[in-house]
């Protein structure tokens, strides 16, 4: 069992609420990543997401700084917005991530969760779902060898035995991220890949019906049952005092769902409940170290995933406050999973 950290990046809030330097955001994504890797946390992504509150907008470049920073910790996108990206230049770009830090970079494609990257790069919303797919396609065509023939719908132009370089000393894990639609879960089964959750609420016997759906459909499929690989991401926060955890959690969450979704055109509130949602059948992971252990013990029971990630880093969340929790995952949480889950 794995666990990690991710973000989306989180541009501090200054003393009359605006928004502080999107610069600074960045260069704390990069810190807490190296915080991870000397708290012994297995794995750390970077997200994609072009807005002021969470501007980690190219996953592949804080991927490489981390490469460059960290020494043992395994790097990832979580995830790359692969339907309006190029395909090549992020293998490219992670490529060569991984040959400076082998074997420890992985990809998450994704299709994306808005809308907002579409007119950025000048790209056809209405040709969504054929962008996902033929970009997929192309990129794990990338990772298999590294002279490529490959022809599909997003090109006007075939490759034809084209150098594709550099190459990571081995092809790069790409998993394939989802929001737990069943037609994603099918796609994963249907290329053989790992399965990335991204989750925002539910219960873990939800979620579970999920992994149930996956694992039979991979048997099915004729794929060895030990290679059907979950990961979940959810939010969360760890403080020492499980009440304040929740309450600080709480209040910076508002915002995010109050002034992100802004930010991509939608009005929204945090969904109700989510007080309930941070306790034992729910799905935020807020709470004192023992408490999140307990609750990531229960959720693997039901679902099996071999990797858990969580976003602390919400609606201008103090750093210090977000380096804290990073250290109580590393230092109290993650002990009692290795103990209990290896």
């Amino acid at each position: 069992m794995e666990l990690g950290i991710y973000t989306f990046g989180n541009t501090p809030r200054l003393t009359d609420a605006s928004y502080g330097p999107t610069s600074e955001a960045i260069r704390n994504a990069l810190e807490a990543a190296q915080l991870a890797d000397d708290a012994g946390l297995d794995v750390f992504g970077f997200g994609e997401h072009h807005t002021r509150s969470m501007p980690v907008s190219s996953p592949t470049a804080l991927v490489n700084a981390a490469a460059a920073s960290t020494k043992r910790i395994k790097l990832s996108t979580a995830v790359s917005v692969l339907s309006t990206d190029d395909p090549i230049r992020i293998f490219q770009q992670l490529a060569t991530a991984a040959a400076i830090a082998p074997g420890r970079v992985e990809i998450v494609a994704g299709r994306g969760s808005s809308s907002i990257t579409f007119p950025i790069f000048d790209q056809d919303e209405g040709d969504y779902d054929m962008l996902y797919a033929s970009k997929l396609d192309l990129l794990l065509a990338l990772n298999r060898t590294e002279r490529v023939t490959w022809a599909g719908p997003h090109r006007r132009r075939a490759l034809t035995d084209t150098l594709i370089v550099p190459r990571p000393d081995a092809p790069m894990p790409i998993w394939l991220g989802t929001g737990g639609s069943p037609s994603s879960v099918l796609r994963a089964v249907e290329l053989g890949l790992p399965m990335f959750l991204g989750i925002l609420g539910g219960s873990p016997e939800h979620w579970a019906q999920y992994g149930k759906a996956y694992r039979t459909a991979w048997a099915e499929a004729g794929h060895s049952a030990e290679t059907a690989t979950i990961a979940v991401a959810v939010h969360g926060f760890i403080g020492e005092n499980s009440q304040q955890a929740k309450e600080t959690y709480l209040a910076h969450e508002a915002r995010m769902f109050e002034t992100g979704s802004a930010e991509i055109g939608r009005t929204m509130r945090a969904p109700p409940g989510r007080l309930r949602e941070m306790e034992l059948g729910g799905m935020v992971f807020a709470g004192s170290p023992d408490e999140i252990a307990d609750r990531i013990f229960d959720l693997h029971a039901k679902l099996g995933h071999s990797r858990q990630m969580i976003q602390m880093d919400v609606g201008g969340l103090p750093h210090a406050a977000f380096l804290k929790g990073i250290e109580l995952l590393g230092g109290r949480v993650l002990p009692q999973v290795r103990k209990a889950l290896g």
